[in-house]
């Protein structure tokens, strides 16, 4: 064993701690629990939106994506070979550089999604904060946040307050579909697959944040009182999930952010923390010895640790950044290595206990689809491969549960022209 490992040993951090075909069942349950209106630590919010069904060839809709930093419209139409962009456009979210109202927001929106209206009456609003869906696929919002300020939002709802300020302008008659990043991601990801091909549908958003979405038979989500087979998108938002083991850096992280005791997978999964966490061990592996004081002088230099350094660093590059000598540099790759592997058996765990629910991906020729977007599943050096390894190894030589992984890129626009030309 190395020093590292006996490191993480130590500190209860070790990847092989987390065997997902293990922990598979308690997490399915919490599901379900989550799905009746039980307590649980997973919301699974119902998002009224389907995947059933295929976008007519030929047919168009207007998209909006907002969320993080960037506000983007474009019209998006389906062909024969798959779908074109067309007319898009980027620009700063509004709160970023200045605080505004919320009728400045929804002005601006306006303002870029007007002149695509005389080509479509369908509207697909991917809007990434707070928001809860009402059973017309609207949002009511409770929190915009990721640095930006617009006064006034709580409460609004998104699609209502667009359409009116369309009417105002002379433009009246558009349905609009209001979903988050991760069922754009399952509805971009399928929309041009042969659905039949696969038992069920995964959306996966493995980077800076996490998260997940599984289409089940409405019937199943007991706490809405629906009936029939038809399948809804319900978004898990399982960075919430806490039963995932945690180690004394876990803790000492979430004793040290900006919401302790919330969101205990995402801690320990997604890209927003994973450096900070590998800067906490590397400040403690110096001052218990396990690497050198040159080392630890280095890591209390650095300040704060991106995800993309650890990254580099688990593949052997931009060591001399950090280690003082070899045997620092052989602690820190190993160290950053694990850290992804942590990772990816965590959303293992997550997409093995999605499959159960469903009861999907038990039949070799039609596996489990999952759509996967976002910076660990794109650009890790190493996440990808390792979590399709677990889900060979942990899905189908244990469980007999079959996958596919479908790795995409910029699907919130095809995804949520989906929503919006699927449900409308």
């Amino acid at each position: 064993m190395s020093l590292a490992h006996d490191f993480m040993v130590k500190h209860r951090m070790e990847p092989e701690r987390i065997v997902p075909a293990e922990l598979v069942g308690a997490m399915a349950e919490d599901m379900r629990r989550g799905l009746k209106g039980e307590k649980s630590s997973l919301p699974m919010i119902a998002t009224y939106l389907s995947n059933d069904g295929t976008v007519p060839q030929g047919s168009c809709a207007a998209v909006i994506d907002a969320g993080g930093t960037n506000f983007r419209s474009a019209l998006v139409r389906f062909t024969g070979e798959g779908y074109q962009v067309e007319d898009l456009g980027r620009w700063k979210m509004p709160g970023i550089d200045k605080p505004c109202t919320w009728a400045e927001f929804i002005s601006f929106t306006a303002d870029h999604i007007q002149h695509l209206m005389d080509r479509t009456d369908v509207i697909g609003f991917c809007f990434s904060y707070n928001a809860e869906i009402t059973p017309d696929m609207d949002g009511k919002v409770k929190r915009i946040d990721k640095e930006v300020v617009i006064s006034g939002c709580e409460d609004q709802l998104v699609a209502a307050s667009l359409k009116e300020e369309l009417r105002r302008r002379g433009i009246d008659g558009k349905k609009i579909v209001i979903l988050n990043d991760t069922a754009a991601a399952l509805l971009g990801g399928a929309v041009t697959l042969d659905k039949s091909a696969y038992s069920g549908f995964i959306g996966q958003i493995s980077g800076t944040g996490t998260n997940t979405c599984t289409s089940v038979p409405r019937e199943m989500i007991e706490k809405l009182g629906l009936k029939g087979s038809r399948g809804m998108l319900v978004n898990l938002e399982s960075g919430m999930y806490d039963g995932i083991e945690s180690g004394d850096f876990d803790r000492l992280l979430d004793s040290q952010s900006n919401n302790p005791g919330e969101k205990d997978f995402e801690k320990k999964t997604a890209g927003v923390y994973l450096g900070e966490l590998c800067r906490l061990m590397l400040l403690s592996a110096g001052e218990e010895g396990f690497i050198s004081s040159g080392s630890l002088k280095r890591a209390r230099a650095l300040g704060h640790i991106d995800s993309a350094v650890i990254d580099a660093w688990s593949a052997g590059e931009r060591l001399e950044e950090i280690a003082d000598c070899p045997a620092d540099a052989d602690f820190v790759r190993e160290l950053s290595l694990a850290l992804f592997q942590r990772s990816a058996r965590c959303m293992c765990v997550n997409l093995l206990a999605i499959a159960q629910l469903i009861g999907a991906g038990k039949e070799a020729d039609r596996p489990v689809c999952v759509c996967a977007e976002g910076s660990l599943v794109q650009r890790s050096h190493h996440y990808r491969p390792v979590l399709e390894k677990l889900l060979e190894i942990e899905g189908r030589e244990k469980l007999g549960l079959h996958f596919l992984l479908l790795v995409g890129s910029e699907t919130t626009l095809p995804g949520s022209a989906a929503a919006a030309l699927l449900n409308c």
